[in-house]
């Protein structure tokens, strides 16, 4: 433990306090969340649409401007991954269990069961439902990821500063950030990316369970949540020791391959003209209402102000809490690329793949909805296998369903180990295996204090929660990023 700094033991000791809280008092932290949810979603939903907009547009600039071509490395250096891999470790890490567990409930939600705009069930509320869905998930949930990948990569391969949030701030705040305040940042990232693998970790559990309550009857309950999340932490503390190079490397891979079976299935099974034109004609949606839809609060409708305050923010959270975890690894992976190709893979290509699979599990889902087979009174864990149910072979392929969760579960766990233990070593790449096993042990027993002290719900309350301050911190960083830019560019046009 040699390696480790302030920001590991006072981490671990705030994750620790809220452990042992939502152990003896879940309803005081149950409550605490709701409140800081509450408020934080009502009064700042307008600044989480503002903030990832200027995200997006912060990401296009930088693809067209001159400083696209600078690197993320010294001049000449190769790209650690192929492309193919390359991709395959964004898309496990950066997505994974999200697709899976809403693949069928978010465009049925959307269409059924609380729409945006339209009545349920209705012609108009069909029409928004998939474009809604890949708003969500479409480049505003990248650009964010791709902000603080981005950043951190610069600083990291092309400055040679420490893999560390507060490292990127030093442009603007100067030494300041090697004493306590570049502490408080980091500390803020590390609890931040805590709360959001640990939402996943209970959402992929909360799935799997309900996957085994569907095909064996056996109820959904915090006892059978906990051995599932005990079990595949297991798993992936074993494929954390193996390191980054194999075990995330191996498992992507795998899980890439088993998400692309899942898909092409689903595509040939499924209804195949309906999903790709579908796919089609909501991409166009997407693309129209875009701009609209990026800054749309509804200030004089409740109802619709309340539902962009439940979908939007939510999300919008979901990847800011994501992103430390998401951008430093991405960082770590992407060494060698430019900026221009960096920011065009990472908003691109992951963002394309999820409207695919949306459109062939969603479009299928909505298809069987209308034909009179009411998957949307299911429990959003339990829709994807009541989908499922309509098909041949449903058992296998809700075997492979569950499979594909659990080994998303364990890249992103693993993943996240890693990054958590570089953030409180100093930046080290090779963070020592004690203080990944220990951060491996906090993000489960969160995920499981969250799940026992309120369900999903619960989940999203500390996530929202969280999200917020580490929002902050990424305005600082791009404002920092751009500083430093400027200042590169002079000094390589001085040289010429």
């Amino acid at each position: 433990m040699k390696q480790v700094t302030s920001v590991f033991w006072i981490s671990l000791a705030i994750t620790i306090l809220m452990i042992f809280s939502g152990s003896i008092l879940p309803q005081v932290l149950e409550e605490v969340t709701s409140n800081i949810q509450s408020f934080i979603s009502i009064n700042f939903g307008w600044y989480y649409l503002l903030i990832v907009t200027v995200f997006v547009i912060f990401c296009i600039y930088l693809i067209v401007s001159p400083y696209g071509k600078m690197k993320l490395g010294k001049p000449g250096e190769k790209p650690d991954f192929s492309y193919a891999t390359w991709f395959a470790m964004l898309f496990s890490a950066g997505m994974g269990i999200g697709l899976v567990f809403y693949g069928a409930a978010a465009p049925l939600q959307q269409y059924i069961v609380n729409p945006p705009y339209a009545e349920p069930g209705s012609p108009a509320a069909l029409r928004d439902a998939m474009s809604i869905t890949f708003f969500h998930y479409g480049i505003h949930a990248w650009a964010i990821y791709a902000i603080v990948g981005l950043i951190l990569a610069y600083f990291k391969f092309r400055r040679g500063a420490p893999g560390l949030i507060s490292a990127t701030l030093e442009p603007v705040f100067g030494v300041k950030m090697k004493g306590p305040w570049g502490a408080v940042v980091d500390i803020i990232a590390v609890f931040a990316t805590i709360v959001g693998v640990a939402t996943t970790l209970g959402f992929g559990a909360a799935q799997i369970n309900g996957g085994i309550t569907y095909l064996t009857g056996i109820g959904e309950g915090f006892g059978i949540q906990l051995l599932i999340i005990a079990v595949v932490t297991v798993l992936y503390m074993i494929s954390a020791y193996t390191g980054v190079s194999k075990g995330i490397k191996y498992l992507s891979n795998a899980n890439m391959g088993l998400a692309v079976l899942l898909f092409v299935i689903m595509l040939i099974i499924g209804p195949t003209l309906y999903i790709m034109n579908m796919f089609v004609d909501s991409l166009g949606a997407y693309v129209q209402t875009l701009p609209k839809e990026s800054l749309r609060i509804a200030p004089n409708n409740e109802e619709r102000q309340e539902w962009v305050e439940n979908w939007t923010v939510f999300f919008w959270a979901w990847w800011i809490a994501w992103s430390p975890f998401v951008g430093i690894f991405i960082a770590r992976i992407s060494r060698g690329r430019s900026i221009r190709e960096f920011i065009s893979g990472v908003l691109l290509v992951p963002s394309l793949i999820s409207f695919l699979w949306f459109s062939a599990f969603g479009s299928t889902a909505i298809s069987i909805q209308d034909a009179g087979i009411d998957l949307a009174s299911l429990a959003p864990e339990q829709m994807l296998f009541g989908l499922f149910d309509q098909f041949p072979f449903s058992t296998l392929l809700s075997l492979i369903a569950m499979t594909l969760i659990a080994t998303f579960f364990i890249t992103s766990a693993d993943s996240a180990t890693f990054v958590l233990g570089m953030q409180t070593t100093n930046g080290s790449l090779d963070p020592n295996r004690s203080v990944k096993f220990a951060w491996g042990i906090a993000q489960s027993s969160t995920a499981a204090v969250l799940l026992y002290t309120g369900g999903l719900q619960a989940l999203q309350n500390a996530l929202i929660s969280a999200a917020f301050p580490f929002s902050i911190i990424m305005l600082l960083m791009m404002y920092s990023f751009n500083k430093a830019l400027k200042v590169d560019k002079k000094a390589l046009e001085t040289k010429k």
